[in-house]
């Protein structure tokens, strides 16, 4: 049951994450190049955001799940089941970013789900 737990806090609480980062990052602009005089105010800007620092720390809990759940699981299980945060990225991005998936990333998801279902069932 902890497993249960902890892997859906890794897959849920990255995903938002990751869709908080996504959200916040688009907000502050378009970082133009890599030098850091061009990077630096890009991120300060967005380092001034709540939504910032909601990711960041949803992206730390994430974290410390994967690590909680590497104390007591295999491997092999924990890592190919995170991989749900794939599929649920992808649902995420379309529902609240408003990104249109093409079908063959659908089918991309569809594959990474199945090979989840796999993992989890042996």
């Amino acid at each position: 049951m902890r497993t249960v737990l902890c892997l859906t806090i890794l897959v849920c609480a990255g995903t938002c994450g990751d869709l908080l980062l996504t959200g916040t990052m688009k907000s502050v602009g378009e970082v133009q190049s890599v030098d850091p005089r061009r990077v630096l105010p890009v991120v300060a800007s967005a380092f001034s955001l709540p939504s910032m620092w909601a990711a960041l720390a949803l992206q730390a809990l994430a974290f410390f799940s994967f690590l909680a759940l590497l104390s007591w699981a295999n491997v092999s299980l924990v890592v190919p089941a995170s991989a749900l945060s794939y599929a649920v990225g992808a649902i995420g991005a379309k529902v609240f970013l408003r990104e249109t998936l093409s079908p063959i990333r659908w089918a991309g998801v569809l594959l990474i789900s199945c090979g989840v279902a796999f993992v989890l069932a042996g």
